[in-house]
């Protein structure tokens, strides 16, 4: 159903088929239209009362336009209404032609009906009678426009048929054209406002009445031609769309995506030749040298012949020397290879070309070979240089047949054939960084591509406080910090690693408001790093951290007391990660090999918690906090016994794997372990025992102050009093 609506200045809204009916008898009546085809018309249409009477009819006067002048309501109708003459202007007509069907579905699409067939089935030569809907549009000529009306219905499924029939209204006996139905049974809804009751409700003054019902009608004209623009604007747009999506799908089909033969099943080959031609920008080292690589002085002294070669290559050339094509460099993370290459690049002054391995591998078959192609032609271009390959091993790893990337060896095989293939690269070094040497290909790593493997170890002691000296003199800090006591306290930190504590330091003065680093804050930002960040929002009652306070005072009195144990650096209370308090110890270098002495020493620090709660707590009031203790001090035993050889009983013999032992030599392994752990638990109470003083005051200095140093340790082992915080 459609309603046409008029939008005036107030808001009226008035039905298409009352203004038709209401205009349509205006212009009969002004226009005095043919008697015999008036009298057609009625003689058709007057078989129809109930319809009619269905309709409200409204007049002129009931619409408000009583008033308006006869031109422009002539004007006004025209516009509106199909011309009543049999003769339009050409290029003037608003109204098409549909076609009727016929009475059956056989007839409508045969031509003719099967009721009529005459001999050898074709159709009967005699003239059908007309129906009452051909006599009806036959009349009705001086109507141009043919509206479809089907003579034969459907047949709908039981459902729908019942669903429509309750929903529809009852139909009247007779015939009714479609063109009919819809004027006649759209827009049955409430009664609108007139236009006079309008005027009335609005008190408009009378000299503006006419000006207003003439706007109405003009404004129904005009919405007409809106939506007629709305409408070609839209179509307009979709062609605009329509084109676009053509243009993209005609750009990509531009691109070739497939190459090679076979079907779908076959794996999908992608080939591309977009950036592959693209220049690699070397960049100049000149600010990195060996000063500031620090801590790794053995992988300097092997990387400075190859800085001599790129700085006088013929001083090795006189003699026959080559020099290496390739250096590899193999170390933990963080331990500087990166940095180790850019200081070869800065040391020699030569173009410097970086390259991860991730950027060689490409979903794209040959984007990885020809990305390597066109680095070493820059870098033959610019020799002498370096070109440094980050992640050697996702580049340059173990060939293997893969059905899923059946060409992931181009890139490794172009690799190979630059390194050492039929034409020299002479003057380029080729230096590569990986943390894992076992996974590249034997062909990448032999003699004549890598020849030199460089290994760049974690720092010792000596290394890591050069490491801290050179970060530290990048920030604010105090005079009165040592880096050697940080250094000795961070066994195994890496140069990142080792940077990181400093940034962490000083964040943390930046945070307090304090004006330069100080120890505190190196202390802070390496028990951050070791053992998480402080847990303050804790709440820990009195009797548990009690217990943590002569816990951890066990361990400190027994690493004190024992010969080969390590000096203790710091005793605290204060939870950080999963601990409630921690001892620690701080060796004074760094340990290459250990004594069996050092090993049942540190078996011995670490029952001391154990120890401490059952000789003042009592045997039943032991905690599970000694669980992690327990775990060090087993592992300590079991590589005694099992690896080490330190076992009389067992004797000089290794037991790697277990599972493939006698049951007697496990219970034997088992035995032995159990009395080292149990020796240990005997000497940590020994000493407990002997410094019971000791121990008290320590516990209470800890329960005071949360946190005590070295020498505040010192100090309650001697028998002195800490000054107040």
């Amino acid at each position: 159903m459609f309603t046409f609506s008029t939008t005036v200045q107030p808001q009226v809204t008035v039905p298409l088929s009352h203004l038709i009916n209401a205009f349509h008898s205006f212009k009969n009546s002004a226009n005095s239209v043919s008697t015999a085809t008036a009298q057609c018309l009625q003689r058709e249409v007057a078989p129809e009362p109930d319809f009619q009477s269905a309709e409200p009819t409204l007049n002129l006067r009931d619409l408000g336009l009583s008033d308006l002048r006869v031109s422009q309501l002539d004007d006004l109708v025209n516009g509106l209404l199909p011309s009543l003459s049999t003769e339009e202007p050409p290029g003037q007509s608003f109204w098409r032609t549909s076609h009727v069907s016929a009475e059956s579905f056989f007839q409508n699409k045969h031509g003719f009906s099967s009721r009529t067939l005459g001999l050898l089935g074709s159709p009967a030569l005699c003239k059908q009678s007309p129906t009452p809907l051909q006599a009806v549009c036959s009349d009705l000529q001086h109507w141009p426009v043919w509206i479809q009306s089907r003579g034969f219905k459907t047949l709908k499924s039981k459902t729908k048929r019942l669903q429509s029939n309750s929903d529809r209204v009852a139909e009247p006996e007779g015939y009714t054209p479609s063109f009919m139905k819809g004027l006649l049974m759209r827009d049955r809804g409430t009664e609108v406002e007139s236009l006079d009751k309008l005027l009335k409700s609005k008190n408009i003054p009378d000299g503006q009445q006419d000006a207003f019902k003439t706007g109405f009608a003009e404004g129904f004209l005009k919405a007409q031609a809106l939506t007629q623009r709305t409408q070609d604007s839209l179509r307009r747009m979709r062609l605009i769309l329509l084109v676009l999506l053509l243009l993209g799908i005609y750009g990509l089909s531009r691109t070739p995506f497939l190459s090679g033969k076979g079907s779908f099943s076959d794996p999908v080959r992608f080939r591309t030749t977009s950036g592959l031609d693209a220049a690699v920008d070397p960049i100049q080292m000149k600010n990195v040298t060996f000063e500031h690589v620090k801590g790794v002085e053995e992988a300097k002294q092997e990387l400075q012949e190859v800085v001599e070669f790129l700085k006088n290559p013929q001083k090795f050339t006189v003699l026959g020397g080559k020099l290496p094509k390739g250096i590899l460099l193999v170390g933990p993370p963080g331990t500087g290879k990166t940095l180790l290459a850019r200081a070869v690049a800065g040391e020699a002054d030569v173009p410097f070309y970086y390259a991860s391995g991730s950027e060689f591998d490409e979903m794209f078959v040959g984007v990885g070979a020809s990305r390597i192609r066109n680095l070493f032609r820059e870098a033959k271009g610019n020799a002498p240089c370096v070109i440094f390959i980050d992640e050697l091993d996702s580049v340059g790893g173990k060939r293997i047949e893969s059905p899923m990337h059946p060409y992931s060896r181009q890139t490794i095989n172009q690799l190979l054939a630059e390194m050492d293939g039929f034409k020299p690269n002479e003057g380029v070094i080729i230096i590569g960084a990986t943390n894992f040497p076992e996974a590249l290909d034997n062909a990448l790593i032999r003699p004549g591509r890598f020849d030199m493997q460089v290994t760049v170890p974690r720092p010792d002691v000596k290394g890591r406080t050069e490491i801290l000296k050179w970060y530290l003199n990048k920030i604010k800090f105090d005079s009165a910090i040592d880096p050697e006591i940080i250094a000795r306290g961070t066994v195994g930190f890496s140069g990142a690693e080792l940077e990181n504590l400093v940034n962490q330091a000083a964040l943390k003065a930046a945070v307090d408001g304090k004006d330069m680093v100080t120890m505190k804050e190196l202390e802070f930002s390496k028990d951050k790093i070791l053992m998480g960040p402080e847990r303050r929002s804790v709440e820990i009652d009195k009797k548990n951290k009690t217990i943590t306070a002569y816990h951890e005072s066990g361990h400190a009195i027994v690493a004190y007391y024992t010969k080969d144990a390590m000096p203790i650096n710091k005793a605290t209370i204060m939870p950080r990660g999963p601990t409630l308090g921690h001892v620690s110890l701080l060796p004074e270098n760094d340990r290459w090999s250990e004594t069996r002495s050092q090993l049942l020493a540190q078996m011995d620090v670490s029952m001391g918690g154990r120890v401490a709660e059952e000789l003042i707590f009592g045997s039943e009031n032991i905690t599970t906090g000694a669980s992690s203790d327990f775990d060090s001090a087993t592992k300590i035993a079991k590589m005694m016994v099992t690896r080490f050889g330190m076992s009389e009983k067992l004797g000089v013999m290794t037991y790697a794997d277990q599972s493939k032992l006698s049951p007697e030599t496990q219970a034997a392994i088992e035995q032995e372990v159990r009395v080292l752990l149990r020796d240990s638990y005997e000497r940590a109470k020994n000493i407990l025992k002997t410094h019971t003083k000791e121990h008290k005051n320590l516990a209470d200095a800890l329960l005071t102050y949360e946190t005590l140093d070295a020498k505040e340790i010192q100090m309650i082992m001697n028998g002195k009093k800490l000054e107040p915080r």
